[in-house]
């Protein structure tokens, strides 16, 4: 049985009902996907009791009819990786921060906001990262209107004095 497999049946012992769907990516690489509402517990149990220390990416995707927030976690020990995906509703773009535990999901989390809108609560420093302050799209989602993009630019452009 590889680590991921291991790591895999300790969650699945853990979280019973918590578990949406489980897998192994390939050898060294688990992944599960949650609710959202279970982030905070499974990442603590990923973090103190399984010793994935590090948060090295934290991505969003904009599936047709839900959002998934995408963390990948190192385990130094063994070099084994995990990761979470957390379905997250198109109705309601919000799920808990993990900066609490990471402090590098900060940025991450930051640039997820900026170019998904996905809402980190309880997030320390929630601003655009990326987009000026006062742009009120997120480009990276299936619904953004590219032509509002452009007149958005244009105007930018004529006010600061930019070419």
């Amino acid at each position: 049985m590889g680590v991921e497999e291991q790591v895999l049946a300790r969650l699945k012992e853990r979280f019973p009902k918590l578990l949406l769907e489980s897998a192994s990516v390939r050898p060294g690489v688990g992944r599960i996907k949650i609710d959202r509402k279970d982030l905070v517990e499974i990442c603590f149990y990923l973090k103190e009791e399984l010793g994935y220390e590090h948060l090295s990416c934290i991505s969003a995707v904009d599936w047709k009819d839900r959002y998934e927030c995408v963390y990948h976690f190192t385990r130094y020990s063994d070099g084994s990786m995990f990761q979470v995906n957390a379905i997250i509703p198109h109705d309601d773009p919000h799920i808990e921060s993990l900066c609490k535990f990471w402090r590098s999901a900060t940025y991450p989390e930051r640039e997820s906001y900026d170019l998904m809108g996905i809402v980190f609560d309880h997030q320390p420093d929630l601003r655009r990262i990326l987009l000026p302050p006062d742009y009120r799209f997120f480009p990276l989602r299936k619904d953004f209107p590219q032509e509002v993009d452009r007149q958005y630019i244009s105007r930018r452009k004529l006010k600061t004095g930019g070419a």
